[in-house]
């Protein structure tokens, strides 16, 4: 099992465990994060899921891709960072074991 913890603004943590293959965006509609809502189901057309990764972690994870599908409806969410990503691209594997994923101001 693979942790990622998703940290709210005022510093609430959700750590939650999951299995290798599993989405970030899954790991949190699964466990009740709250605001992370993944509306489509995971099929990045609303970013309901957008989070921060922490800069720790953003070699790891990598960036959207500048001009794809995720950077395209990142401009749209509120809040958005160089590091926001639509955590149901984030496929979690043993290299991203304790990512930390922060939960934008005002997405609850």
């Amino acid at each position: 099992m693979l942790t990622v913890i998703f940290i709210e603004p005022d510093g609430a943590e959700y750590p939650i465990a999951v299995k290798s293959v599993t989405t970030a965006r899954d790991a949190a509609v699964d466990n009740g994060v709250p605001g992370i809502d993944g509306d489509c189901g995971g099929g990045g057309a609303c970013a309901t899921c957008h989070v921060h990764v922490d800069a720790a972690w953003i070699a790891r994870t990598g960036m959207a891709e500048p001009g794809g599908m995720e950077s395209n409806l990142l401009q749209f969410a509120g809040g958005s960072t160089e590091n926001s990503r639509l955590a149901c691209q984030m496929i979690m594997t043993n290299d991203l074991d304790g990512l930390t994923l922060g939960i934008p101001d005002g997405q609850h």
